[in-house]
């Protein structure tokens, strides 16, 4: 799998982020801050940490910083998780 879905990160970060507080992840929130979903950076960070694990990636920490909502965080990750699969071409 070369490609981090929605739904895989909302079912991520339902694991790491609770259920209780946080907003569903889906298309017509994509672009709303973290803070407005009611994700906060550590629940952030274990996604990250799970996501690095169950693809074989390391994601730069620099750059996931400024993804501040889950679109911008998806497409950090899939441009990784790309760059992976043409390096392995």
């Amino acid at each position: 799998m070369d490609r981090l879905e929605l739904t895989e990160l909302a079912r991520i970060l339902r694991i790491w982020g609770g259920e209780d507080d946080c907003v569903e992840l889906s298309e017509d929130v994509q672009d709303l801050y973290w803070i407005e979903l009611g994700y906060d950076s550590l629940s952030l960070l274990q996604a990250t940490g799970s996501i690095e694990r169950k693809y074989d990636v390391l994601l730069d920490g620099e750059l996931l910083e400024l993804a501040d909502t889950p679109r911008s965080f998806l497409r950090c990750v899939n441009q990784v998780l790309r760059g992976r699969a043409t390096a392995a071409v």
